[in-house]
Parts: structure tokens; sequence; C-alpha cells
């Protein structure tokens, strides 16, 4: 089994923390369902937050799914002038029998918008985007 890495990343209306819970909840479970993996399949993940982002670490809506003893961080994302605001990524390291090119990245929201050249993408916009 090889160890392979899964990005996401959705974007917050405001910064709520039941809407940063939802959304992160969301965006976890569609990484998992897109994939076909379960819990016991993460080795670890990376979440990373906007600097306008304060209400809640975006791994507790992880352990809320059942990650308890799955590696969690949370970090600041770089503030980059023009940069998407309200965002929040996530970077997860799993063991998976699928190869690299098969495996799909997940962007929901306004986030849908930042990476259209992946190849493997399941993109959720928002009705308005």
């Amino acid at each position: 089994m090889a160890v392979r890495a899964v990005r996401g990343a959705t974007q917050l209306d405001v910064d709520d923390r039941e809407h940063m819970l939802e959304r992160v909840t969301e965006m976890v479970t569609e990484v998992m369902d897109a994939n076909g993996w379960d819990v016991d399949d993460f080795i670890s993940i990376i979440f990373t937050a906007t600097t306008d982002l304060v209400s809640e670490f975006p791994a507790y809506a992880a352990r809320m799914l059942g990650f308890t003893d799955v590696p969690l961080i949370c970090t600041r994302e770089l503030e980059i002038e023009g940069s998407m605001p309200r965002v929040v990524r996530m970077m997860a390291h799993v063991e998976s029998d699928l190869p690299r090119a098969d495996i799909t990245h997940v962007y929901l929201h306004g986030a849908a918008a930042l990476r259209r050249d992946l190849t493997r993408v399941r993109a959720v916009p928002d009705a308005d985007d």
C-alpha cells in the first residue's frame, strides 16, 4: 500500500464557529467519499486557514468526524496580496492503493476556482459562482 497526499479547500461565507465546522466537515467528507477512504486510511492532516478565520480550529471538525487517533495540525496560510479570503485548506496523507493520478482533490464553494489546473478535482462552486 502506498502513501498518497490529497488536497482540499473550502471558502467560508463568514467567520462563524458553526459555519467553520460545517464547511470543514463537508470538505473532509467529500475527500473521503471521492476517493473511497475511511478514517483508518488517513496518516495525518495539515489544515491551513487564512488570517481572517479565528472562530475555531479547522481540525476540530475532523475530530468530530472520528479522527481521534490521526495526527492533525492547524497553521496559517500565507498572506499574499489579492489572495482569496476566508479559506480553509487541507493536505492529508493516506495509505491507498489508488495511483497518484487517480486521487481526487476537492475544492468547494469559492475555493473551487483555486485549482482549475488539476485533472481529478471534485469542484463544487456556490450557486452564484
